[in-house]
C-alpha cells in the first residue's frame, strides 16, 4: 500500500510540474506578443509602408555602398524604426530590419547572417536598440570579420570575448533621461566596448524615442520631441558612418 501511495504521489508531482511549466511557457509567450507598435506622429511621415519579405523590412538605397542591419528592441515591432530607416536610406545607406523570434532579439542573435551571407557587395554595419543593441554586440563578438562597425542605440554590451579588445569602430548613442538604459548603465558597461568607441549622449532624449512607438513602461518622459531625437540620431549615424567608411576605404 505504501509503495502504491509513493507511485501515486510521484505521478501527481510530475503532472503538477508539467502543468506549471506549460502555464509558465504560455504566460511567457503571451507576454512576448504584447508588443510596442509603430504610431503616427505629426511631421514624421512614412513615405512608403514596407511589407516584410522573408522576415525582413528592407529600405534600399539605390547607390548604397554600405548597409545597416538594425535589430529592434525587445517587444518592439520593426515598423517602429521605419522612419529612421527611411531617412537613412535617403543618405545612401541601405537599412535592413528583421522580425526576430518571439519579438526578442536576444533569441535571434545570428539573424544578421541571412542578409550578410546573401552575396551582396555592401559593407555591412550592425546596430540595435535596447535589447537589440545587446544582441548586435553579441553578434559582433561572434562574427567580428563580417561587419565594419557597431552602433548601439540606447543600449550597452554585455561582457564578451573579443569585441572589447578589438579595433572595431563603435558608436554609442544614448539618451540623457533614458529610464531603462540609463546614463549610469551606459557608463558602467562601457568597458565592454573597444577604445575606438564614440559616445554621444542626446540631451533630453529618452529610451522610447529611439523608435517611434509612443511611451514605454519604466522609461522617463523625454524633454525633447520624438522628431527632434530622431533627427539627432539620424545626423549622428550618417556623420559617423561616412567618417568611418571613408577611413576604412582609405586603409584598404
Amino acid at each position: 500500500m505504501k509503495k502504491f501511495l509513493n507511485k501515486k504521489t510521484l505521478f501527481i508531482s510530475i503532472i503538477t510540474i508539467v502543468i506549471v511549466l506549460i502555464l509558465s511557457l504560455s504566460i511567457f509567450i503571451i507576454w512576448t506578443q504584447n508588443t510596442y507598435s509603430a504610431i503616427d506622429v505629426e511631421r514624421l511621415e512614412i513615405e512608403e509602408v514596407k511589407d516584410a519579405e522573408d522576415g525582413w523590412y528592407i529600405y534600399t538605397a539605390e547607390h548604397a555602398d554600405k548597409g545597416l542591419i538594425l535589430y529592434p528592441g525587445a517587444k518592439v515591432e520593426p515598423e517602429a524604426y521605419a522612419y529612421l530607416a527611411q531617412e537613412l536610406a535617403k543618405q545612401n545607406i541601405t537599412v535592413a530590419i528583421p522580425s526576430v523570434r518571439l519579438n526578442l532579439p536576444i533569441l535571434d542573435v545570428s539573424k544578421a547572417n541571412e542578409v550578410i551571407n546573401n552575396g551582396n557587395h555592401l559593407d555591412w554595419y550592425i546596430a540595435g536598440h535596447s535589447m537589440g543593441g545587446a544582441a548586435a554586440a553579441m553578434y559582433v563578438d561572434q562574427h567580428l570579420d563580417k561587419v565594419n562597425g557597431l552602433i548601439l542605440l540606447g543600449a550597452y554590451a554585455a561582457s564578451n570575448d573579443v569585441l572589447s579588445e578589438s579595433n572595431l569602430p563603435v558608436l554609442s548613442i544614448s539618451g540623457a533621461v533614458d529610464g531603462l538604459s540609463t546614463p549610469e548603465k551606459i557608463k558602467k558597461y562601457s568597458s565592454n566596448l573597444p577604445e575606438t568607441t564614440n559616445f554621444i549622449e542626446i540631451l533630453g532624449g529618452n529610451h522610447a524615442y529611439f523608435g517611434v512607438y509612443g511611451s514605454q513602461s519604466g522609461d522617463n518622459e523625454a524633454q525633447i520631441t520624438v522628431g527632434e531625437q530622431q533627427a539627432m540620431i539620424i545626423d549622428s549615424i550618417v556623420t559617423w558612418l561616412n567618417d568611418v567608411h571613408v577611413t576604412s576605404q582609405g586603409e584598404t
